[in-house]
């Protein structure tokens, strides 16, 4: 098969890309920086550098692909980032028409059934909607839970404060998953045939705030690592504080205010979706000490 990589060689790209080639398929990976070029060609790859927003390029890129995951960036600038993501998202869908692509796994998250209160979750959810409007392409919509990687964020706060924590209380139950988890079912999906539109959630393990605090400070000997609840305008504060544009720090917090009142969990934890990933909090947290 002919199988399309947008996301370049991040987390999810790169260990999607070796299973999908150690199974013998062609793989092209797009990547926006032409420095990536030589990676991706010596994983025996081919590199398609040019910009997810222009459709254009993406079509000629598509041309005679049997599949495509479609991951869109998660911050594609300081501002404008919902529009800027679901404008993205049309030029994928615009794309995928052109290039006449029958076969399409695109990334999105838990929430993104909720059109709004979900911070930068909003952008996937009207993503969703375009792609729902392909109609010569089946489409699965891989709801990922919250990435264990994003958690190397807290290391700042951690070593600076001795706490970990958010706009949400330590006894939030919350899907965690780990890339490398996503790689694995994205490639399943890539390889198999489906029908119509379908909805796939991806997630290594549901735990709270405090197993997480509990868990990492264990792995970097800090046993009474604490997890503290802000309210939304510390949150707001601490992020902008740290230098993350106003605009960003208000989606997160945004966020973190579903997460508190349950809103973006609900579908997930509401039905009986499988717990299908591998990996584990506590072997994130040997993974986050080595790191840490």
């Amino acid at each position: 098969m002919k199988i399309i990589i947008s996301g370049s060689l991040g987390n999810i790209g790169k260990p999607l890309a070796k299973e999908l080639i150690a199974a013998g398929h062609a793989v092209t990976i797009i990547s926006s920086n032409a420095d990536r070029k030589t990676a991706i060609e010596n994983l025996g790859a081919k590199a398609a550098i040019g910009s997810v927003s222009d459709a254009d390029f993406l079509a000629e890129t598509f041309a005679g692909a049997d599949s495509l995951f479609a991951m869109t960036p998660p911050n594609l600038g300081g501002s404008n980032v919902i529009s800027n993501t679901v404008n993205a998202g049309k030029a994928f869908a615009a794309a995928i028409n052109k290039a006449g692509v029958k076969r399409v796994v695109m990334l999105s998250s838990i929430g993104a059934d909720k059109q709004n209160g979900t911070g930068p979750i909003a952008g996937l959810h009207q993503i969703e909607k375009i792609y729902d409007g392909l109609e010569n392409t089946n489409v699965t919509f891989l709801r990922a839970g919250f990435f264990f990687t994003n958690l190397y964020n807290d290391v700042a706060m951690i070593k600076g404060a001795g706490i970990m924590g958010a706009n949400y209380p330590a006894t939030t139950k919350m899907p965690f998953v780990h890339p490398e988890d996503i790689a694995a079912a994205a490639a399943q999906e890539l390889q198999k045939e489906t029908t119509g539109k379908n909805i796939r959630y991806i997630v290594s393990d549901v735990r709270t705030p405090n197993d997480v605090a509990k868990n990492l400070g264990a792995a970097i000997a800090k046993k009474d690592l604490p997890w503290i609840e802000f309210t939304d305008e510390q949150s707001l504060q601490g992020m902008t504080q740290a230098g993350l544009p106003e605009e960003i720090a208000g989606l997160y917090t945004e966020m973190g205010s579903g997460l508190r009142s349950g809103k973006i969990t609900e579908h997930f934890l509401s039905s009986n979706f499988a717990v299908d990933g591998k990996i584990k909090l506590e072997d994130f947290a040997k993974e986050f000490a080595e790191k840490f």
